[in-house]
């Protein structure tokens, strides 16, 4: 592109933020155009805001000169512009999507009221105004569910914990984070939430949200059993916002398809973050976000040899409270195959565990909690993708050798 086109970013998560950053360090100044009321903000930080360990201004993030507040409601390709919902229209010469995604809101009976909307007590726990309306409405002894045990409910269990809830986290898959761990990381996440005070309960699926005058009173399980709410957290996952991409007519699949250059089915339109399907990837998290930012920025800015290959993305997550900060790390395979190769270290005690797979001389995945040292060292033997010497000595010594990271 020209230094003179007009660069237009729809999103102000961390993927347009940081696009919209790189391009006016690099001489082309964007357009950002984000939807929500408050300042952009690193949506990563939420559960801290919610625990009361950061305030919304803590995490809020360098915007950069030209932020537009609006919900952008259309895309005309022919005409290369775009239409907000206050009537404005808005030209392009290229469009990034960085729309983000929204929560996943369960077919649930009760879930929702007759105008569509959350009842009273309910909360998802994707926007900075889910995360002050919990904030308001969270309270010393009040007793919260949160349905779902992934990373964003793991989360938002410790967060009101933390304020004095009564919390149950109610999960239907066998273990927590089943995503990212393996069955032993998963126990020691359950042990620390636990002594956190919280209920956990896996294998059990949600089949009612009971309300009395419009505001949530109990959840009911399948089974039959009934808890008592006055607080519900719904934590069931994101799924990728392509609704405009859709109505535009672009290429979508799970999210919107995109090649190397971040280039949409519309070579005037580009994706990246959470919306953004790579090479048949969804990533929906922060590094990949930030990854794709950078190269598309470069790409934009005038690099032609700039590409987006792909991440190699490591899950982190610290949970702070109680007596020490409770950290954890997983990346790639870290259940292994038959004929893979696993180097374990536990230590019931302090709570630590660290695990390791290799297949075919390579380092494949890992996790490791309680204790990080070794996690940059790991990560790095992991992302480099190569050969580990046979005598499996320097594995041991990355595994063991707090000074890795």
């Amino acid at each position: 592109m020209t230094s003179n086109e007009r660069v237009v970013v729809i999103g102000t998560g961390l993927a347009g933020v940081r696009l919209a950053r790189r391009l006016g360090e690099l001489g082309t100044p964007a357009l950002l155009i984000g939807e929500e009321e408050h300042r952009p903000y690193n949506r990563v930080l939420l559960a801290e805001v919610l625990a009361g360990r950061y305030s919304p201004e803590v995490i809020a993030l360098p915007a950069p000169a030209e932020l537009t507040r609006g919900r952008v409601t259309g895309i005309d390709r022919d005409r290369r512009t775009v239409a907000c919902a206050d009537g404005s229209v808005i030209a392009y010469d290229r469009l990034v999507l960085a729309t983000g995604s929204n929560p996943v809101l369960p077919p649930l009976r009760g879930l929702f009221t007759e105008n569509h909307q959350l009842p009273e007590g309910v909360h998802a726990f994707r926007t900075m105004d889910d995360c002050l309306g919990l904030s308001k409405a969270v309270r010393p002894g009040a007793r919260a569910v949160v349905i779902g045990g992934g990373l964003l409910g793991v989360s938002a269990a410790r967060a009101l914990a933390l304020r004095g809830a009564q919390v149950v986290l109610a999960q239907q898959s066998e273990r927590l984070m089943e995503r990212q761990l393996d069955p032993a990381a998963s126990k020691l996440v359950k042990r620390h939430l636990t002594e956190l005070g919280v209920e956990v309960h896996t294998e059990c699926r949600v089949r009612d949200v009971r309300c009395v005058g419009g505001a949530v009173r109990s959840v009911e399980m399948a089974d039959g059993y009934a808890l008592d709410a006055d607080l519900v957290v719904v934590a069931c996952g994101v799924r990728p916002r392509v609704g405009l991409a859709q109505a535009a007519g672009l290429d979508v699949r799970k999210g919107v398809v995109v090649d190397d250059e971040l280039r949409t089915s519309d070579p005037y339109i580009h994706a990246i973050g959470d919306c953004a399907q790579h090479d048949g990837v969804l990533y929906g998290l922060a590094t990949p976000a930030l990854e794709q930012a950078d190269a598309l920025a470069e790409s934009l800015a005038g690099d032609a040899t700039a590409r987006y290959t792909g991440t190699r993305s490591l899950t982190r997550l610290t949970l702070t409270g109680h007596d020490s900060p409770f950290d954890l790390a997983a990346f790639g395979e870290t259940e292994a195959l038959p004929g893979d190769d696993v180097v374990q270290l536990a230590d019931a005690t302090r709570g630590t565990y660290r695990k390791v797979v290799v297949r075919d001389d390579r380092l494949v995945g890992g996790v490791l909690v309680g204790e990080l040292g070794t996690v940059g060292a790991l990560a790095r033997a992991w992302e480099g993708a190569e050969p580990l010497p046979s005598d499996g000595g320097p594995l041991l010594h990355l595994l063991t050798n707090d000074g890795g990271s």
